[in-house]
C-alpha cells in the first residue's frame, strides 16, 4: 500500500484538491492546507527533503514583489471609481436613445456599451448590475423577449474577461510567464469579433423573430438631432480618451500595463471629479473593494504556491505532462483536451482560481508542444470566460437575478403590469451566449493569425542558427585582445625583435677569462689564407 502511494502521490494529491473544493472550503486554504499535508506525506515517504518548506518564504516574498501583479490593484480601482461615477447610465442612456430607431436597438445598446466598459472598468459585477438595473426595465416595457434580454446583459458583462484591460488576461501572461503588453495585443481582435458576432446574433433573431427585439416607440426617443449628437459626443469622448490612456499607451510602447493601470486610475479619479460624483464615501467604498478583491488574489495565489512547491516536488509535472503528450492528435489533440477540462472545471471554480490552479500544470505541456503562449492563453482566456455564463452555476447570471424583478410591477411611464424574470428564463438566455462563446473557441484554435498577429514588427530570432566566434589568442599571429598593459607599473616585456637587450651594459660580459678556443692550442697561430 505505502509503495502504492508513493509511486502516485501527484495524481492522489490532486484528486484530493477536488475533493477539498468539493467539500466547500475556501480555494486559498484548500490549496495551503493539501500542499502543507502531502509535503510531510512525501517527506515521511522519503520523496522528498525536510528542506522543502524552507522555500515557502521565498515564493511568498517572490509574489509579493512581483510587478505585473501590481496591475490588479490600479485596473480594480479605475473600474470601480468609473462604476460609481454614473458613466455606465449615462453610456445606456445616450446609445440607447442612437439606436433606438431600430429593431434590437437597445439590445445593440447593451453590447457596445458592455464592450466598452470592458476597457475601461474591467469588472464583469459591475458592468452586469449596472447594464441590469438600467437596461432591464426598459427592455421589458417596450416589450423585449426576457431570455434575449438577459442573456445580451450576461454575456456583454463578461466581455470584462477577454477585451483588455482585463484582470484575468494580467493573471494568465504573469502564469505564463509572458508579457502582459503581448497577451493584450493578442487578445484585443477576438474581443472584438465576439462583440461583433454578439450583435449578428442580435440582427439575426431581429429578422427570424421581429416581435422579440422590437425598437423604441416614437414617444420614447426623447434627444433628436443635433442635442442627441452633442450627447453621443460628451458620453463617448471621455471613456474613449481614458481607453487611449490605458491601450494605446501601452500598445504604442509608452507605458508598461502597470504604468498603464496607473494613468486609468487617475483618469477615472479625473471623470468623477468632472461628473461631481466623486466624495470622500465613494472613495473609500472603492478603496475597500479594491483591497478586498486584492487580498482574495494574493490569498489564492499564495496557496497555489504552496500547493505547486509541493506538486512539483514529487513530480506532477511530470505526470501531467506524460498524461497530456499521450492524448492522440498531438497539438491540436492537446489543445480540445485542455479546453474541455477547462470548460468542465469552470462549472465550480472561479477564473482567478482556474487561473492559479490549472494553467501552471498546463503551461509546461503546451511549451514542450511549441504551442504560443500567449495564442493558449487567449484561447484560455474565452474559454474561461464560459465560467460566467454556465447554467446554473454562472456569476455573471447571479449578477443579473440579484437585479431582476422577482415579482409583477407597475411600470411608471406605461402604467402595465410588467411580469417578472425567472430563473429558468435567464438560463435560457445565457445559452445562445454561451454556444456563440465555444464557437469562439473554435475559432481561435482554427485560425491562430486572430491572436498572433501580436509577433508583427517583432525581430524573431531562431536559437538555432546564432554562432559566437571567439578568437583564440595568437590567431594570425597576434593577440587579439591586444598587449594588456603591465600591472603595477612594472617595466615592459622585452620584445624579443632583431635587437637583442642590451640590460645597461655596451658589450658582452667577459667573465674576466679569455675566450674558450675549443680545441685550438692557445700559443697556436691561425693559418695564413694566402
Amino acid at each position: 500500500m505505502i509503495a502504492f502511494v508513493a509511486e502516485n502521490l501527484a495524481p492522489i494529491m490532486f484528486l484530493s484538491l477536488v475533493v477539498v473544493l468539493l467539500l466547500g472550503y475556501p480555494v486559498a486554504f484548500a490549496l495551503a492546507f493539501v500542499g502543507f499535508g502531502f509535503g510531510f506525506v512525501g517527506i515521511e515517504l522519503g520523496l522528498l527533503s525536510p528542506n522543502l518548506f524552507g522555500a515557502v518564504p521565498d515564493r511568498i516574498f517572490g509574489q509579493m514583489s512581483n510587478e505585473t501583479l501590481l496591475a490588479i490593484p490600479f485596473f480594480t480601482f479605475m473600474g470601480l471609481v468609473l462604476e460609481r461615477s454614473g458613466m455606465a447610465e449615462d453610456l445606456l442612456d445616450t446609445i440607447g436613445q442612437l439606436f433606438g430607431p431600430i429593431r434590437g436597438g437597445l439590445a445593440y445598446a447593451v453590447i457596445v456599451v458592455g464592450a466598452i466598459l470592458a476597457a475601461t472598468t474591467g469588472v464583469v459585477a459591475a458592468s452586469v448590475m449596472a447594464m441590469g438595473l438600467i437596461s432591464l426595465p426598459i427592455m421589458l416595457r417596450y416589450g423585449y423577449d426576457r431570455r434575449i434580454a438577459s442573456g445580451a446583459i450576461a454575456a456583454s458583462g463578461t466581455l470584462a474577461q477577454i477585451v483588455p484591460p482585463s484582470l484575468v488576461l494580467i493573471v494568465l501572461a504573469d502564469q505564463l510567464g509572458r508579457s502582459v503588453g503581448d497577451m493584450y495585443k493578442g487578445a484585443l481582435v477576438p474581443g472584438l469579433l465576439l462583440v461583433a458576432i454578439y450583435a449578428g446574433y442580435i440582427l439575426l433573431m431581429s429578422f427570424l423573430q421581429p416581435k422579440s427585439v422590437p425598437a423604441l416607440p416614437p414617444e420614447a426617443r426623447t434627444l433628436r438631432g443635433w442635442t442627441l449628437a452633442w450627447k453621443v459626443v460628451t458620453s463617448l469622448v471621455p471613456p474613449l480618451v481614458l481607453i487611449f490612456l490605458v491601450l494605446g499607451t501601452i500598445f504604442i510602447g509608452l507605458a508598461t500595463p502597470t504604468e498603464g493601470g496607473a494613468m486609468g486610475a487617475v483618469g477615472a479619479l479625473v471623470l468623477a471629479i468632472a461628473n461631481r460624483r466623486l466624495d470622500l464615501p465613494t472613495l473609500k467604498s472603492a478603496l475597500y473593494s479594491t483591497a478586498k478583491l486584492c487580498s482574495f488574489v494574493i490569498f489564492i495565489l499564495l496557496g497555489a504556491r504552496v500547493f505547486s512547491l509541493t506538486f512539483y516536488g514529487v513530480n506532477g509535472h511530470v505526470w501531467v505532462e506524460h498524461l497530456m503528450t499521450a492524448v492522440p492528435g498531438g497539438e491540436t489533440g492537446f489543445l480540445i483536451v485542455a479546453n474541455l477540462l477547462v470548460f468542465f472545471l469552470a462549472f465550480f471554480l472561479d477564473y482567478f482560481e482556474l487561473a492559479f490552479i490549472i494553467i501552471p500544470l498546463l503551461a509546461p505541456v503546451a511549451d514542450s508542444l511549441g504551442i504560443d503562449l500567449i495564442w493558449f492563453g487567449v484561447i484560455l482566456a474565452i474559454n474561461m470566460q464560459t465560467s460566467f455564463m454556465h447554467p446554473p452555476f454562472g456569476f455573471s447570471l447571479f449578477f443579473l437575478r440579484s437585479v431582476a424583478p422577482t415579482r409583477a410591477y407597475k411600470d411608471k411611464i406605461t402604467g402595465q403590469i410588467i411580469e417578472p424574470v425567472r430563473s429558468e428564463q435567464i438560463y435560457m438566455g445565457a445559452l445562445p451566449f454561451l454556444g456563440i462563446q465555444l464557437a469562439m473557441v473554435a475559432l481561435v484554435i482554427a485560425f491562430p493569425q486572430l491572436v498572433t498577429h501580436y509577433k508583427a514588427g517583432q525581430i524573431v530570432v531562431d536559437p538555432a542558427t546564432i554562432q559566437i566566434n571567439v578568437p583564440m589568442p595568437g590567431a594570425g599571429g597576434e593577440n587579439p585582445f591586444g598587449t594588456p598593459a603591465a600591472p603595477f607599473g612594472a617595466p615592459q616585456p622585452p620584445s624579443f625583435g632583431d635587437q637583442p637587450p642590451a640590460f645597461g651594459a655596451s658589450t658582452a660580459p667577459t667573465f674576466g677569462a679569455p675566450p674558450p678556443s675549443f680545441g685550438v692550442p692557445s700559443d697556436a697561430t691561425p693559418p695564413n689564407p694566402q
